[in-house]
This record gives structure tokens, sequence and C-alpha cells, in this order.
């Protein structure tokens, strides 16, 4: 059996029972539920269909995400998430770089590293060394000043924790700004690059090895298997081309408002719910979330 899920963008709540239905009925669908009103639905079915994609296309017209994934194994163990522009609006090297004075050209470097254009460790290591004279004290001003939390992120962290979900910040970023992060939405343990510093000043280096593509998925590995779970019991998040491998081997794969590149090769894209939709996708009412 499957899951069909119907989520809208928080604040727009336009899904019509009519919409639900007529699709239930085209995909011999049972068992409808409203997860939230108007917000969030969905009701079971016995295969996968084979418009799934074009439906999928034409709800994204009108602003309503589809999910497709199979019943068993629903409710998730560990979220595994990614920081930069997942949990946070913002993406750290890039402000780092606007307080240096080479933002555009570092944004420049992430836009195409994040859509996969570029390897992720070479471009890191171009990007931490145009920081390289910035006081230390920057890493400060720019989370006081510029970071802001993801919407729904602190209900996701919380409801997974409150139902005995292990959590894990997992970042191509830097330490500075996850350990932060990580105690402000409540994460079990987060894990990032150490950006190297002398005397105060960051000396235009990171820490190696570099924590990318396979790091994250080493991460998911070991997480799981510490807690004697398999990667199927993981929910992973991302946006970015580094985020790819987790997201493929996570029992759900979520692309948040993701990279083309990115979202064209994940089974479950949310361009339009915020971090919320990984609870509307696990069978969690909006009565059951928990704010942290």
């Amino acid at each position: 059996m499957f899951i069909v899920s119907l989520i809208a963008a928080p604040g727009r709540s336009h899904i019509e029972q009519s919409l639900l239905d007529g699709l239930a009925d085209k995909w011999g669908g049972n068992a409808q539920r409203w997860l939230a009103p108007q917000l969030a639905a969905e009701f079971t079915i016995a295969q996968q269909p084979d418009n799934a994609e074009q439906v999928w296309t034409d709800l994204q017209t009108i602003g309503i995400d589809l999910a497709i994934q199979p019943q068993a194994n629903r409710r998730k163990r560990i979220l595994l998430a990614d920081m930069d522009s997942t949990m946070i609006g913002q993406e750290c090297i890039d402000e780092l770089a606007d307080m240096a004075g080479v933002g555009p050209r570092v944004a420049a470097i992430t836009a195409r590293a994040m859509n996969g254009e570029l390897n992720f460790h070479e471009s890191l290591i171009e990007r931490v060394g145009l920081l390289a004279g910035l006081p230390e004290t920057v890493i400060d001003e720019v989370l006081a000043t510029r970071i802001t939390l993801a919407p729904g992120g602190r209900e996701l962290v919380a409801t997974m924790r409150a139902n005995g979900g292990h959590t894990a910040l997992v970042s191509g970023g830097f330490t500075a700004f996850s350990g932060p992060v990580a105690r402000m939405l409540g994460f079990d343990e987060h894990r990032a690059n150490n950006l190297l510093a002398d005397g105060g000043v960051l000396t235009g280096h990171v820490a190696l090895p570099v924590l990318g593509r396979e790091a994250k998925v080493e991460a998911l590995r070991d997480i799981a298997a510490a807690r004697g779970l398999a990667p199927d019991d993981v929910i992973a998040v991302g946006d970015g081309a580094n985020d790819l491998g987790m997201l493929q081997l996570a029992g759900a794969g979520v692309a948040l408002h993701a990279k083309p590149a990115v979202a064209a090769q994940a089974n479950i894209r949310i361009n339009h719910g915020d971090l919320t939709a990984l609870l509307y996708l696990q069978g969690y009412a909006a009565g059951e979330f928990v704010t942290g």
C-alpha cells in the first residue's frame, strides 16, 4: 500500500474536498484523512499510478505539493537535516562573504555548487579562501543579525523528539553556525566543517576532511547503526547537490525548496510547504505538533 499526501503552503490552506475526492476516485484511493483543514490531506492507494508525475506537475501550478510513498514504516525514527537554506533561510558562507566585501562572487559559486555544477569540496575551499582576514567576531554578528530559522523547523524537531526520534543537523557549512542553530532548534547533535582561525582572524582555510556529500551519507549510516536502525528508518531533508546522497539513501528523502537539479533526482519534492510538511508526510496531524 502507498500513501498519497497533498500539502499546501501554510497561510493558503486551499486544498478543496472536491480535489481530494476527484484524485482519490481516479486512483482508487481509500481512507481519506485531513491532517489540517484544507492544508494537508492523505489517502491510501494499492499501487503507484502511471500519471503521478503529470498530476504532480498540474498541482504545482496551483501551489500544492504531492507525494507518494510506501505506507510501511512511515513514521521515521531519525531526522537528518541540512542547515543552510533548509533549517535556516540563508547560506552562512554567503553572509560571511558579504561582510568581507566578496558577497556576489561567493554567492555565485555557492549557487553553482548547490545545483551540482561544481565540485563541492573544491568550491568550498575556494570560497573559504576568500574569507581570509575576516575577524572571527563577524560570525557572532552574522548569527545575531542575518540568520533566520526556517518556518516549521521548531515544530519538526520538537515533534519528532517528543515521539522518540533522534535529530541530527548535518551541514556542509560550519560548526560555528551549526552549533548555535542546533541549540536554537533543539537538535540532539550536529556535524559540520570547522573554519580555521588564528589570533581571532579567519585564515581562509577549513579543517580537512571536508564534510560534503559522502560525509552526509556516512553520517546517516553511522547515526542509524548506532541506534540499531537502518537507513529506511531515516527521514532526510535538504536542498543542495551535496544532500542528494543522503536523500536517496534515506527511507524518506525530501528535497525542500531545492535547486532544480536536486529536485529532479529526489523522490519527494516539497516546493510550497514548509518544514512541517515532513510531519504531514509521516502522518502527523496538526493537532499533534509540538512547538518546542
